[in-house]
């Protein structure tokens, strides 16, 4: 677990601190995956300008997803750049670019595990073009193709299609 301590960066204007350090996500679960089942690389500063504390970090992985078309295996290098403003306290709630810490101490693995997932892809493709499987055979259809009919109509709908019939 990695926490700052910031009370001398809030106290000492110029102050930085460099970090470097690796985040367990191997307990996160997105959708049938678990992406990341080696650790994340996090590497950052957090600086004292101006009065002003920020802090900015990069991520890095390898994310393990599969495809939402045809369900093949993806190994995908991500790499993240993230930047927060960090204060004591705020008077006003909807400012959602400032991370409050008024205890002087930063999780950051708290922070780094909410701004990772946010960050991470809803959908995900194998290749732009990606055919997907089959709904009838299962087969992907990337690799083969199948014999089966793709035309699928509505059972509700399919008094319709003998309208065009005649």
């Amino acid at each position: 677990m990695m926490m700052i301590d910031l009370k001398q960066l809030f106290e000492i204007v110029g102050e930085s601190v460099n970090f470097d350090c690796n985040l367990n996500l191997s307990g996160v679960k997105l959708g049938m995956t678990n992406p990341f089942t080696e650790p994340v690389h996090l590497s950052g500063k957090v600086t004292n300008r101006a009065g002003i504390v920020s802090l900015s970090y990069t991520a890095s992985a390898i994310a393990h997803t599969v495809c939402d078309r045809c369900l093949a295996p993806i190994d995908t290098p991500v790499v993240f750049g993230f930047e927060h403003i960090l204060v004591k306290q705020v008077n006003d709630d909807s400012n959602d670019e400032l991370v409050v810490v008024p205890n002087l101490v930063l999780d950051l693995d708290e922070l780094a595990s909410s701004d990772i997932i946010l960050e991470l892809p809803s959908k995900v493709l194998c290749k732009e073009d990606c055919k997907g499987i089959c709904p009838t055979c299962g087969i992907n259809l990337n690799e083969k193709s199948c014999n089966c009919t793709q035309k699928r109509v509505d059972p509700r709908l399919e008094i319709l299609s003998k309208l065009l019939e005649n």
